[in-house]
């Protein structure tokens, strides 16, 4: 099943995506008035609804970033060794955490934005995984189990404002720099995520691709680590990091730019696609 969240005559919501549209989820759930406590209360109350008639037309709502209002949005660096080499660094005995913040997100076919106060805007393809079933020191043997789904992301990063001290928040919260979309696909339609593929396009040209299984911190490993500081919950996302190939450490770098257009895409799940628009003073 696919979930996503949107707003149709400006009201949010969030349905199942069909083959004819969106099935209206948050009318039906009433005590759910958010993909995130829908989540909470249980993906399996969709599977009726499954065959009925949408509600909506795709091209009648706007899509907004999957889980708008999640309570943690936890991301990893340096997840992939092409380019954990082409930045220079080395491999962490363990995983490289950084948060970013629910309001720098933004749907999927909404623009990302390119601050005034940089031209070091990059793109970085990333696989989301949402939480379904919360919990606290998850195992690694019962980790997969505590997903809902997954979801394709765009950590895009404001490169200079990354490097202004050796923290990366700077760079990973600007406002409407994060693409997350365009729905989500439940957990037991993906299967083993490590057999996925994700690539990276900028104005139709492939930038990054890679495939799951290269991950350096597997996702069950990211799972067990992060619910050991603070417990995860239904909704929380975990943006598991980037392959090689960004625009900063290509030659000649590869920024993005006003009128650009960039797409992720994870086989099995879709294509996340944003165009590109700078702020204006």
């Amino acid at each position: 099943m696919k979930f996503a969240s949107f707003t149709h005559a400006g009201k949010a919501g969030y349905g199942l995506v069909t083959e004819g549209g969106i099935v209206d989820l948050a009318r039906r759930f009433p005590d759910a008035p958010t993909l995130r406590t829908f989540i909470a209360g249980g993906l399996d109350r969709a599977a009726a609804l499954v065959g009925v008639p949408a509600d909506f037309a795709l091209a009648d709502v706007t899509l907004a970033p999957v889980i708008p209002d999640p309570d943690k949005i936890v991301c990893v660096g340096l997840n992939y060794h092409d380019h954990v080499v082409e930045t220079g660094r080395t491999v962490t005995p363990n995983p490289m955490l950084f948060a970013r913040y629910a309001g720098s997100q933004v749907g999927d076919g909404e623009a990302l934005v390119k601050p005034l106060e940089s031209d070091e805007f990059d793109y970085e393809g990333e696989l989301a995984v949402i939480i379904g079933k919360g919990g606290r020191r998850i195992s690694e043997a019962d980790a997969l189990s505590h997903v809902a789904g997954y979801a394709c992301y765009n950590d895009a990063s404001v490169r200079d404002w990354q490097r202004h001290t050796s923290q990366f928040m700077p760079g990973k919260t600007f406002a409407a720099t994060g693409g997350f979309g365009p729905w989500m696909v439940s957990a037991d339609e993906i299967g083993d995520p490590t057999r996925l593929t994700l690539a990276t396009r900028l104005n139709g040209a492939e930038v990054q691709r890679t495939t799951v299984d290269l991950m350096i911190t597997p996702i069950p490993t990211l799972i067990a680590y992060t619910s050991t500081i603070l417990p995860l919950l239904p909704g929380d996302v975990i943006v598991s990091g980037t392959p090689g190939g960004v625009g900063a450490r290509r030659t000649p770098k590869l920024f993005m730019k006003d009128g650009d257009v960039v797409e992720v895409e994870v086989s099995g799940i879709g294509v996340l696609r944003n165009p590109v628009v700078a702020e204006k003073a």
